[in-house]
């Protein structure tokens, strides 16, 4: 028997996930709103490290500031599709995690640029603190889930307090340290989930892993958009600009295309296929967070403005396509395809790499002639039986 949860709040019972016509709810939409200002904060960085010849810094800051922001976001929408009740307290302990995704991302700069990793601590823990209280109110409220709500919340709690401690640590300990944390973050649903799961709609799931995509695709259709209008103050370069903008227009579009080219539900069974799904999706949203930076240090190239070599400067644009693609036909398509569409489809990826060795604004055309091989690799045959796609009814 469940305890009398108070009186002015319902109880946190779990959603059914079977619910049909599950959509992402306009809080959920608003909460992904902040999101994009976090990864354009931190791919605008990379941009700029990247352009100052200070790429391989650039990258690994990157990546660790972006697992702050991905993590938390899929701990957000993961909890989302299992107990969204949308009442008061839910949307103000959500506006919290929101705020601190906003002291997160005010922090990139000074964790990329210079390791200081205190905003982004305490940004980090804002978030995930409200989310401890989230799950504390799971567990006074259903007796089924009680143990597993407890456990998130000892396991996120304890975590946050090692995070913590690891600013007081010297550099070199400290870098080693976040890697043992993320290994810690990583695990504490496999261990929560371990003695019963919480419920998931997979249709609802997949959607919202699907948004998040797009919002990453929408900073590289910015960056587009900027060498448009760097093109307007320059008739110098005015050709290679708007060439570049083509290009990755049509590999974002590409990247759209292959992302949502099959449905996604059908991964969403297991506890393990549910770990892989998303633990996987880290490195496609770094990847399509990264495109954008990449698509900006090519329009310095050919406005003069950047400091990286030229292999360098292809590769930050050639190497997130690919590990995108990669990361997509691995998850989704591999299985899916049949022999020789798998081999179209990673020989649209070696040609995406292969413009790394090309010189001048090339690369960016080997990168949308290789995802479009890509796209070609996913097209179904005619008559083929079609996977349902992700749409917001479920």
């Amino acid at each position: 028997m469940n305890p009398t949860p108070p009186r002015f709040l319902p109880p946190m019972l779990p959603r059914d996930p079977k619910e049909p016509h599950r959509a992402a709810s306009p809080l959920e939409l608003f909460f992904d709103l902040v999101f994009v200002v976090a990864v354009s904060f931190a791919s605008v960085q990379l941009h700029h490290m990247a352009a100052e010849n200070h790429l391989g810094a650039g990258v690994l800051g990157y990546l660790m500031v972006f697992f702050a922001i991905w993590w938390c976001w899929m701990n957000f929408s993961w909890f989302g599709t299992s107990f969204d009740t949308d009442d008061w307290l839910y949307r103000i302990l959500a506006f919290i995690q929101m705020a601190g995704v906003l002291v997160l991302a005010s922090g990139a700069a000074a964790a990329m640029e210079e390791h200081d990793f205190t905003a982004i601590t305490i940004g980090y823990a804002i978030m995930r603190l409200a989310l401890v209280t989230q799950w504390l109110r799971v567990a006074m409220g259903n007796f089924e889930l009680r143990a597993t709500a407890l456990r998130y919340a000892a396991g996120i709690t304890v975590v946050q307090v090692a995070w913590f401690a690891r600013l007081l640590l010297p550099e070199t300990a400290g870098f080693i340290g976040f890697f043992v944390l993320v290994a810690a973050e990583i695990s504490v649903p496999a261990w929560a989930e371990s003695h019963r799961r919480t419920p998931a709609n997979p249709h609802h799931i997949t959607e919202r892993y699907g948004l998040f995509t797009l919002i990453l695709l929408g900073e590289s259709i910015l960056a587009s958009a900027n060498a448009v209008v760097e093109s307007l103050h320059t008739i110098e370069n005015l050709g290679a600009l708007m060439f570049i903008a083509a290009c990755a227009l049509i590999t974002a579009a590409g990247m759209w295309w292959i992302y949502f080219s099959r449905g996604h539900h059908h991964l969403i069974t297991t506890l393990r296929s549910s770990l892989a799904y998303g633990y996987s999706h880290y490195v496609i949203f770094a990847a399509a967070g990264a495109f954008s930076a990449g698509v900006e240090v090519a329009i310095d190239q050919a406005a003069g403005h950047s400091e990286l070599p030229a292999i360098a400067t292809a590769g930050t644009l050639s190497v997130p396509v690919a590990l995108f693609a990669l990361g997509i036909w691995l998850l989704i398509l591999r299985g899916d395809l049949p022999t020789a569409r798998n081999a179209l489809f990673l020989a649209g990826v070696a040609v995406i790499l292969a413009g790394i060795f090309l010189p001048s604004v090339l690369p960016v055309a080997a990168v949308a002639a290789g995802i479009i091989l890509c796209v070609l690799a996913t097209e179904r045959r005619p008559g083929a039986v079609a996977t349902p796609v992700i749409n917001a009814n479920g």
